[in-house]
């Protein structure tokens, strides 16, 4: 019995060492099958194209696809070298790209506030056609803007008409027929204007008064204003020199009235006292009350004339720069020997005038500053003037751009305005002056 169990005992370990060799073989080969890793691949460009079996952006990651190896950049040679796909430079285009402009609704121009650092420019157009008549239902499209030769970005196009500031400048050194036409005529200019409008009065003879600042279109104290802007007007009955009555009757070389002879004073003629007529003073005085008007509104400066200036103290070139630096338009209506057919509209085109017309400089003014008259010699005519106007002011087209001219500078700046439409007279203000009022 002890035999038989030493050599069950001896069997037991021998069956043990056989197994933990087999154990031993099962585990080496286990670690045999784990893969090396990766080698390190080197870094940049180079490395990068060596790369196999890489899913390419676009193409099937099925086992059975083609990859190719993308070239550097990323880009498939296919793509890279198609002449196709490839995207030319654009070409350089001087002119300014014209996009859409701040175009407000209907009834809300006047809510738009434009600011910015640089100079804004507004530019109140009008557009007739060859009959004189309004042009309506433009886009903003059919406008170009030049300045000093330069096309600009039209940045602001309105239809709306704003509500209107006018200063009313009377003339009240007319002869006494003509001035009693316009005496009549006045009581219909409040029917010209909308109750948002505001209106003032000036008038001159020798010098400018004003007889109301601005005030409500359609309010009682404006029809009041008109009535004390009549006035009587110079009389007509003035005795030329150099006819042979000048110093009286005489007798045998002897003066019948004694009050004429040389001796009392009189030097042998008749001396006329010169005729004043200070427009360009009057025009400036009502200027600088308009030009405290708020911006958003139509800048207009109405004048009731026959255009003639003498006497002022300032030029016609100082008043003219204080109208285009402050956005003032000058409209008119033109009465006694100045109203004739075709002023200022023949004027633009530099058709010479009746010598009467030389020292007429009304429009000059309303050239310059894109504004218009109105040649009326009846009453009826000068009434039915005051509508005209004002249905133009409220017709023009707003355009509005952003000048890079610098503030500081006092250079004029030419403004040009065309239509792509043919056949069509635009009327727009010759330029500005740039100054720190233009900021916005």
């Amino acid at each position: 019995m002890y035999e038989v169990g030493g050599g069950f005992y001896v069997m037991q370990g021998a069956l043990a060492a056989v197994l933990a060799f087999f154990m031993l073989g099962a585990f080496q080969q286990q670690q045999q099958s784990i893969p090396d890793a990766p080698a390190p691949q080197p870094a940049g460009p180079a490395g990068l194209s060596n790369l196999k079996d890489q899913v390419t952006p676009g193409s099937s990651t099925g086992r059975d696809a083609v990859q190719s190896a993308p070239t550097p950049g990323g880009v498939p040679p296919s793509q890279s070298t198609s002449s196709s796909d490839t995207q030319s430079a654009p070409q350089q285009d001087n002119t300014p790209q014209q996009e859409a402009p701040e175009v407000p609704k209907p009834g809300e121009t006047g809510a738009y506030l434009i600011r910015t650092g640089i100079t804004y420019i507004d530019v109140p157009t009008t557009v007739r056609d060859k009959k004189h008549q309004l042009v309506a239902g433009l886009t903003w499209r059919q406008f170009k803007v030049y300045e000093d030769g330069q096309r600009q970005k039209i940045a602001f196009f309105s239809v709306d008409p704003l509500p209107i500031s006018t200063a009313f400048v009377v003339d009240q050194s007319l002869p006494s027929d003509v001035m009693n036409k316009v005496n009549q005529s006045m009581s219909a200019v409040t029917g010209a204007f909308t109750p948002a409008d505001s209106v003032a009065i000036f008038a001159y003879n020798s010098s400018t008064s004003m007889i109301t600042d601005f005030t409500g279109a359609q309010g009682a104290r404006l029809p009041a204003a008109f009535q004390r802007a009549k006035s009587s007007g110079r009389d007509m009955g003035v005795v030329s020199p150099g006819g042979p009555l000048d110093n009286g009757m005489t007798i045998n070389n002897k003066q019948v009235d004694p009050n004429l002879a040389p001796q009392r004073g009189n030097a042998g003629f008749i001396v006329i006292p010169k005729e004043v007529h200070p427009l360009n003073d009057a025009i400036l005085a009502a200027a600088k009350q308009l030009a405290q008007q708020p911006k958003g509104r139509r800048r207009v400066l109405y004048v009731i004339s026959d255009g003639k200036e003498s006497g002022s103290k300032a030029s016609y070139k100082e008043v003219v720069r204080y109208l285009l630096t402050n956005n003032i338009s000058v409209y008119g209506t033109l009465v006694g020997d100045s109203a004739m057919w075709g002023v200022g509209y023949l004027d633009k085109w530099h058709i010479p005038l009746l010598p009467t017309m030389r020292d007429n400089i009304l429009p000059k003014y309303a050239l310059a500053t894109g504004g218009a008259l109105e040649s009326q010699f009846s009453e009826n005519g000068i009434q039915n003037s005051f509508a005209k106007i004002t249905e133009s002011v409220r017709a023009a087209y707003t355009l509005g751009y952003y000048s890079h001219a610098g503030m500081m500078s006092d250079k004029f700046h030419k403004i040009t305005v065309n239509v792509e439409v043919p056949n069509l007279d635009v009327t727009a203000k010759d330029g500005y002056y740039p100054s720190a009022s233009m900021q916005q």
